[in-house]
């Protein structure tokens, strides 16, 4: 199972490059990634009812994998479903060309593969290996206009993610040095190994390795200070691949940075590890809020937003309770979600409006009676207003930071967030409320994307007042596998 999770996108990338007709590209997309749903499901459901998936020493699935991959394989999906009425618009519109679909699905596909590669790598190194070659995939997709801006966005996003990169191979490469001569060749980079025989590796050394770790995996996963592609690759990257940067891009990433903590955790305790993460997700919060507040472009203001709650997602790991942890990959969950929504939302605001700039639309709720209402919930949804599920999961890590006596560090999070609340609703409500443009038609134009906009947001909604014990059994088994026997 776990191969073919790592050959249907491979193989259906293949398929994309010999089909030229855009119908039938839209159909395969949406087969393919219907089909790795449903493995990326049948994987889980045997790890959360089971035993870990294990293949030999390279495939490692275990719950807190199980769940990425998951959610991977269902925002890509819905994806699929957006892209066919987002790209047949630029295309109507002259801005892409047809002939250039397959590029864009041959690229998605390659995508979905090199996340997966990251989920499912027992070996640190080909986790490496794999998390470059997500830049590489997603390069082609953040430049795919071929403007001027959006080139220069995939220049900056491969320069600035590659030298965070080779910050993560030096760890790595000192996690080798530190571990070989313990494990021998064989199993200086299995994850397994290393977690048991943690220990007995040098400490020193190990500290060192984290926090070059920290800093390069950091970079990919949108932390501050290390952020400054982020902006940039979501406001220039086609709608649709913006909501799998930031919707699960950034999460495949920041699990590198969770395998390392695992490591360093049984060498060294939680503190070391735990209160770096902590202070790098507080400081991502901090950052985010004064770029929110001050935003003028749509798409910059909701890559800005995937900073923020990155950083929640961090500070509630570096807490490190089995509350604030089953807060954190609730948050996770709700994120993916409700920014994969958005940016769907957004993306058929830009092409009504014909512009990402937040003082050039209005009155959106009378122009885009579906669209316009929709942006409304979505917001209140990112900036945690009950009773969407993004207020629950920010509760419930406040909540913890507050049980655990970190009052200060808490009350600085809660602080933050309000301010930032602010801000999302003050853009929020200035383009969905007001007098449209006399430019803009009334209507949502028939737009196939329509269609689509709300359904991720109906988890969201639901999450908020109630979680199935489906769920809840899910987050209960990631905690458990990622503190062990730790409180």
């Amino acid at each position: 199972m776990p191969l073919i999770l790592l050959a249907l996108p491979l193989a259906m990338a293949l398929l994309c490059l010999m089909v030229t007709d855009r119908r039938l590209l839209g159909a395969i997309s949406i087969v393919g990634l219907a089909t790795i749903v449903l493995t990326t499901v049948l994987i889980a459901r045997q790890v959360f009812t089971g035993s870990n998936v294990v293949w030999g020493q390279f495939i490692f699935i275990d719950a807190l994998s199980s769940l990425i991959l998951c959610l991977v394989g269902i925002i890509g999906f819905m994806v699929a479903l957006y892209s066919i009425g987002y790209l047949d618009h630029d295309i109507q519109e002259g801005q892409l060309s047809e002939r250039r679909l397959k590029y864009f699905y041959f690229s998605l596909y390659i995508f979905v593969f090199t996340m997966f590669l990251v989920l499912v790598s027992a070996n640190l190194g080909i986790m490496w290996v794999a998390v470059e070659g997500t830049t590489l995939a997603t390069a082609l997709l953040v430049g795919f206009y071929n403007k001027r801006n959006s080139l220069e966005a995939a220049w900056k996003y491969i320069i600035i993610c590659t030298v965070g990169i080779i910050f993560a191979l030096f760890g790595t490469i000192l996690l080798h040095y530190a571990a070989v001569s313990v494990t021998g060749e064989s199993g200086s980079l299995d994850w397994q190994t290393l977690r048991r025989v943690a220990r007995q590796l040098d400490p020193k050394l190990l500290k060192l390795a984290f926090i070059f770790v920290l800093v390069g995996y950091g970079t990919k996963a949108g932390l501050a200070p290390m952020h400054t592609w982020l902006p940039d690759a979501h406001s220039q990257a086609p709608s649709p691949i913006s909501a799998m940067l930031s919707g699960v891009l950034l999460n495949c990433a920041f699990y590198g940075i969770i395998r390392f903590h695992l490591i360093i955790t049984e060498a060294l305790g939680p503190q070391f590890s735990s209160n770096l993460i902590l202070f790098f997700g507080v400081l991502s919060i901090a950052v985010a809020l004064p770029f929110i507040l001050v935003q003028h472009d749509i798409k910059r203001l909701l890559a800005y937003s995937s900073v923020e709650h990155m950083g929640i997602i961090a500070a509630a790991v570096g807490l490190g309770s089995k509350l604030a942890l089953y807060g954190a990959f609730l948050h996770m969950i709700n994120h993916a979600l409700t920014k994969s929504s958005l940016f769907f939302i957004v993306g058929n605001v830009c092409q009504h409006y014909r512009t990402k700039r937040i003082i050039r639309i209005k009155g959106l709720v009378k122009t885009m009676p579906i669209t316009g209402p929709a942006l409304v919930i979505g917001g209140l949804a990112i900036a945690g207003s009950p009773p969407f599920s993004i207020f629950m999961s920010e509760f419930i890590i406040i909540s913890s930071g507050f049980a655990q006596g970190r009052n200060v560090v808490s009350s600085l999070i809660l602080i933050l967030i309000t301010l930032i609340f602010t801000g999302v609703i003050y853009a929020t409500s200035n383009m969905a409320l007001g007098t449209p443009p006399s430019r803009v038609k009334v209507g949502e134009q028939g737009n196939f994307a329509v269609a689509f906009v709300l359904i991720p947001l109906l988890p969201v909604a639901i999450l908020g007042v109630y979680i199935p014990a489906f769920i809840q059994t899910i987050l209960q088994q990631v905690t458990a596998v990622f503190i062990g026997g730790n409180q």
